[in-house]
């Protein structure tokens, strides 16, 4: 039962015009780059395969030409079904222009979708996504004019309703683990993520397809402790060693062995966050978490939150995870977003989803583009671009407590933050207090009707979603209500009869110490 040991450019001769490929990558982590590369270059010589379609959960690529950027080539995909394409914008103008069909489903539920598609059942029947874009009585998570079929519906048991994801058929699976042993078992010992690999080369082998894995090295047979093996060799058709700089850790950086578990890497060395306005949201939302509650950051804004819990030395005091997998220790940013430095446990993406769909997560924090007064925010579409809503829809929804972080404006604000509060120089010229967001990322109607807490804050202001309406409850010292907040709004917030000026050690330089939380 050898693995077939070979090139990039012999594997992906196995696929042919018109196939299913699924990637399974978060980010730059896990990414087959040697494998898209040899595809790329196979469609740029040969013209095939064509008319291919494309399914991931995670965002995959560096806003440059890898990734899922190697797909930009016109021809080459007929439709697209992801989680994220912000780091891909080469497929933006296939998408705005009619080229391919696009959806954009929520990140966890396509783990999700790919474990269906493992076990061969028709679909996904889950809670996530009503009432946002995705449900079918929206836009069905359709992108643009020309993908017209329905693979989300609705449907009603027991008085109850839930949206169904039709199961995609996959034929072709890369994969990328850190070793490869002579029979196909695959290993993760240098990677930050394990991704939802196992799943997806399961899914193909049942349906009679080829698995390709992208290794560092080949190891010989009964090389591995059976405990460390994340995809077994049953499951594995061909094995493809990469060069060095196709198998980085992430886009990032080559190797950390702080974020894969190797070793815990001193966190007071760690570069604090300058004093901004992100540094004055990123403490304020800090604030709202109590002692061993489980968090979820999410990226850009958010993630200042873990920079500041590092600052302060509280990251033992809670368990900080990202959507990738990954629990404990402090997430990293950027193109290492989806790892954690001193990472106590890295579970695998889809099943980090199970935890987070079933709310398991005591509070999340998450960025925006967009609120409106019915409390509903936009995290997903752009003007311009096409974003995506990633694994937004699953968290927000999901969370017992759901804290959304971002500027108050946007596209040229500046403001200055000193001891006493903050001044704003120069106002943005972009409003994101609407009277209705262009898409529904998170939806207050449906959370009002659960228990769940819902805050918005910004540098300036903070509100509070109840009753299905947005109240303003806090206020940053030095600002002026009617000049700086109301009237910068397009609908009129309901005033909290308790009105708080935040705290000033906020704004303050240094650690903001000892103070009672949650």
């Amino acid at each position: 039962m050898a693995v077939k040991l070979c090139s990039a450019a012999e594997a992906i001769t196995a696929v042919k015009d018109g196939m299913t490929i699924a990637t399974a990558a978060f980010g730059g982590m896990c990414g087959p780059e040697e494998l898209l590369g040899a595809l790329e270059e196979r469609f740029l010589r040969e013209g095939h395969p064509r008319g291919v379609t494309l399914l991931h959960a995670a965002g995959q690529g560096d806003y440059g030409g890898r990734g899922t950027n190697h797909f930009r080539h016109e021809g080459f995909l007929r439709r697209i079904i992801g989680g994220h394409f912000e780091s891909s914008p080469s497929l933006h103008p296939l998408i705005f222009g009619n080229k391919i069909e696009a959806y954009n489903f929520p990140q966890g539920t396509i783990t999700h979708m790919i474990r269906a598609a493992a076990a061969k059942r028709p679909g996904v029947l889950t809670h996530v996504g009503l009432g946002t874009f995705i449900d079918p009585r929206i836009e069905g998570g359709r992108l643009n004019d020309i993908t017209t079929e329905d693979l989300v519906s609705v449907m009603t048991i027991e008085g109850k309703e839930w949206l169904f994801y039709k199961t995609v058929p996959i034929d072709i699976a890369l994969i990328r683990g850190s070793t490869g042993d002579e029979r196909g078992n695959i290993t993760c010992e240098r990677e930050g993520v394990k991704t939802e690999m196992l799943p997806l080369a399961q899914a193909v082998h049942n349906r009679g397809g080829v698995v390709i894995a992208q290794v560092e090295h080949v190891a010989k047979a009964g090389t591995f402790n059976p405990w460390n093996v994340q995809v077994p060799g049953i499951l594995v058709d061909m094995l493809v060693v990469a060069r060095p700089e196709h198998h980085m850790q992430s886009y990032g950086e080559q190797y950390n062995p702080g974020t894969s578990g190797e070793l815990k890497i001193p966190t007071h060395r760690m570069k604090p966050l300058p004093l901004t306005i992100r540094k004055v949201i990123a403490r304020r939302a800090f604030m709202e978490i109590a002692d061993d509650s489980v968090i979820n950051l999410g990226i850009g804004m958010p993630a200042g939150v873990g920079a500041i819990a590092g600052e302060e030395g509280a990251e033992s005091r809670f368990a900080l995870t990202v959507e990738s997998g990954t629990i404990g220790g402090i997430p990293l940013e950027n193109f290492d977003f989806g790892m954690n430095v001193n990472v106590e446990a890295i579970t695998g993406h889809h099943e980090q989803f199970d935890f987070y769909d079933g709310g398991g997560l005591d509070v999340t924090f998450l960025g925006f583009l967009q609120i409106d007064r019915e409390g509903n925010v936009n995290s997903s579409k752009v003007p311009g671009k096409v974003a995506g809503v990633g694994g937004f829809v699953n968290i927000s929804q999901n969370a017992k407590k759901a804290v959304f972080m971002g500027s108050f404006t946007a596209k040229g604000l500046e403001v200055e933050v000193h001891s006493g509060g903050i001044t704003i120089r120069r106002e943005g010229e972009h409003h994101k207090f609407v009277k209705k967001v262009d898409q529904i990322s998170f939806s207050g109607r449906i959370s009002s009707q659960g228990n769940q807490e819902v805050l918005y804050i910004t540098e300036r202001a903070v509100f509070r979603l109840t009753g299905g309406r947005i109240e303003l409850c806090e206020t940053a010292p030095g600002i002026d209500i009617k000049r700086d907040i109301l009237d910068l709004m397009a609908f009129k917030p309901d005033i909290s009869n308790n009105l708080k000026i935040m705290d000033r050690v906020l704004f303050g330089p240094g650690k903001m110490g000892d103070f009672v939380h949650g």
